[in-house]
C-alpha cells in the first residue's frame, strides 16, 4: 500500500515558462536586428539582452528545481 508520489516542485514550471519565453523574446530581437523599430534607444536591442537574461535564468531555475528521483 506504500504508494511513492512524486512531488515537481512550481519552481521547475517557473524557470520552464522563463527559458521558453526568454528563447521567443531572443530570436524576436535578433529578427529586428537588421530592421530596428523607430523608437527612441532602438539600437540597444533590448529584447536581444532581456531573452538572454531570461534564459540565464530560465536555466537556473530548471537546473535547481530539475525533479530528482527521492525514496520517502
Amino acid at each position: 500500500m506504500s504508494e511513492k508520489h512524486h512531488i515537481i516542485p512550481v519552481w521547475f514550471f517557473v524557470g520552464v515558462l522563463l527559458l521558453v519565453y526568454g528563447v521567443l523574446i531572443f530570436i524576436s530581437g535578433l529578427a529586428e536586428w537588421s530592421h530596428p523599430p523607430d523608437v527612441v534607444l532602438a539600437e540597444l536591442h533590448a529584447p536581444v539582452w532581456w531573452g538572454a537574461l531570461l534564459i540565464a535564468l530560465g536555466t537556473v531555475y530548471v537546473l535547481m528545481f530539475w525533479p530528482r528521483k527521492t525514496s520517502y
